[in-house]
């Protein structure tokens, strides 16, 4: 959603499609309804660290090679954690968000399929994930609402991404 391209990221309908950290280099034009400017910067796809139809010893080692490179990137400026907003909040949703404060890797929440439900439950859903993490956290991460399907989300997320990418090469 966020390059405009379908085919970069591989999907299924079975969960466990991505079984390697996979890096894309994205080159940004400039665009002045979205208000971008010219740059590159990366985005990487990480295996999912919820159920998929592997061995218990693959997932074993996909939350190993996870764990490595969000703890060890130097320059991770945010890791953005995706979040069905078409199913009520998953205890391994939160159980990672948690990780990652633990962790104190800086991230976002990105609630996606936002076009696959009522907008009340959307609301609902986004709404009880954000009050579970308020129980246990002093500042809540920023959030997005996204639709890959209508595109929703994608300017206000890009025009973060630039923000912080901005703020990443003043300080390198």
């Amino acid at each position: 959603m966020l390059t405009g391209q379908r085919s970069l990221a591989k999907t299924s309908a079975t969960p466990g499609k991505t079984q390697t950290i996979n890096h894309y280099l994205i080159e940004s034009r400039p665009d002045p309804l979205l208000q971008l400017r010219r740059g590159s910067w990366y985005l990487v796809d990480l295996p999912g660290y919820g159920y998929a139809r592997q061995s218990i010893q693959r997932r074993k080692s996909w939350e190993q090679l996870i764990r490595t490179y969000l703890q060890q990137r130097k320059n991770l400026v945010y890791t953005f954690l995706l979040i069905d907003s078409a199913i009520p909040p998953q205890a391994i949703d939160l159980a990672f968000a948690d990780q990652l404060g633990h962790w104190q890797i800086p991230f976002v929440l990105i609630f996606t399929k936002t076009d696959k439900e009522k907008q009340q439950i959307v609301h609902r859903h986004v709404q009880a994930f954000l009050a579970h993490m308020q129980a246990h956290w002093e500042n809540l991460p920023p959030y997005f609402l996204a639709s890959a399907k209508k595109k929703t989300g994608r300017k206000e997320i890009l025009e973060f991404i630039q923000e912080w990418n901005t703020r990443f090469q003043a300080i390198a």
